[in-house]
């Protein structure tokens, strides 16, 4: 899936048009998390010191085609600028006479930034209109916003029917590590999935079911799979019209030789509010009965899925252990995420919360990869074809 990059173009002297993905946090007018404005850097500072004037744009939020005063991306120019170390220009609009006048105007090493994407409802609705006025600001078009890669938008796909078009080095690192996931010299290849709903991720856990050799199952998900085998879960969070499809993802495993781990305890409550009872409940012993619900993993099964997963050359992690958000429910997610960085393994971190949640262990420096890409990941995973990608020139 190697795609042209930015590397692989005549760059001095031209104007980019940049999408990237700063969808990021505000608080008080300011940005609260500038990870995913820390991530794309490295395509924005090789464009300006080989010369070319960079146009950046970027969505924000949910407007739905309107423009709302508490979405617009003056605090993300703010923090870009210091990060860059230079003024970046904001832009009053992300199209129209004014923004093209001015785009036409930058000098190279320049950084303007385009306002909000979505103030226009022809953005999502991937506007031809609107992907061309796009191209008029720019020579070239940079996708980096591996974040958005899965939706068919104007600035994402639309816009590389009108330009040269290749990829930015992060989306370029972000489909080098996740490609080599299933490739077959990765050697023993394992996931840990976890997250609230298993409807959430049915069709990639059928897909991996054919392409890992370990799968652990954790979160809320997993409560569904405890229900195939006939473990009563209480009051828990699961899904019971999906037991046969999670037996049949057992069944599935089973033929084909796929270690596939199930909590075996877990830390449980009364309600999310409650505070945990003391000892957790060991499933093969003891019921989790009306009035109780599983809200983590216990020690055991950390214990477990870090056995099971140290063979593996290796591994993604998609989903928290339990309601990591309380400090009540966090210890499973922290000790896998503390268990996976002691590991040898490749470890790839796919989900913002996710990437949260090892963030919060202090480990998230010790894991080999961290994605940018919550559905973008978990599609590309899938084996899904994602339109921000497909619509890039592949590297000959």
């Amino acid at each position: 899936m190697a795609k042209l990059t930015v590397r692989d173009v005549q760059i001095e002297g031209k104007r980019a048009l940049v999408r990237v993905d700063f969808n990021v946090p505000l608080k008080d007018g300011a940005v609260a998390d500038d990870a995913r404005i820390r991530a794309a850097l490295p395509t924005l500072q090789y464009l300006i010191d080989h010369g070319a004037a960079v146009i950046v744009c970027s969505h924000l939020g949910r407007p739905k085609g309107e423009v709302r005063e508490e979405l617009r991306l003056t605090p993300v120019a703010v923090r870009l600028s210091e990060l860059l170390g230079r003024e970046v220009e904001m832009a009053g609009d992300s199209v129209g006479g004014a923004v093209e006048k001015r785009a036409g105007k930058l000098e190279p090493g320049e950084v303007l930034l385009l306002e909000n994407l979505r103030f226009h409802a022809e953005e999502e609705a991937n506007g031809r209109q609107f992907a061309w006025e796009l191209a008029q600001l720019a020579d070239f078009f940079v996708n980096d916003a591996f974040g958005a890669a899965h939706r068919a938008h104007a600035s994402t796909e639309g816009v590389a029917h009108f330009l040269q078009s290749v990829a930015g080095l992060l989306m370029a690192n972000e489909l080098e590590r996740l490609g080599s996931v299933f490739d077959e010299r990765a050697g023993t290849r394992a996931v840990l999935s976890g997250g609230a709903k298993i409807s959430d991720k049915l069709a990639l856990l059928r897909h991996l079911i054919e392409r890992v050799d370990i799968l652990c199952v954790g979160g809320a998900m997993a409560h569904t799979f405890m229900l195939a085998r006939g473990i009563p879960v209480g009051d828990s969070l699961a899904e019971p019209d999906l037991v046969s499809e999670a037996r049949a993802i057992l069944e599935a495993a089973e033929e084909r030789g796929c270690v596939l781990e199930l909590p075996v305890d877990g830390v449980v409550a009364e309600s999310l509010e409650s505070a945990p009872r003391a000892r957790p409940v060991t499933f093969a012993e003891e019921q989790v009965g009306a009035g109780w619900r599983i809200l983590d993993i216990g020690p055991a099964t950390v214990e477990r899925f870090s056995s099971a997963l140290r063979p593996a050359d290796v591994i993604v992690w998609n989903g928290p252990m339990g309601l990591f958000e309380r400090p009540a429910f966090a210890g499973g997610t922290t000790a896998v995420a503390r268990a996976l960085a002691d590991l040898s393994s490749i470890t790839i971190v796919c989900g913002g919360e996710t990437a949260q949640a090892t963030q919060a262990s202090g480990v998230a420096d010790r894991m080999s990869h961290i994605s940018t890409g919550g559905g973008a990941a978990l599609e590309l995973l899938e084996g899904q074809t994602l339109p921000g990608v497909a619509v890039l020139p592949d590297r000959a």
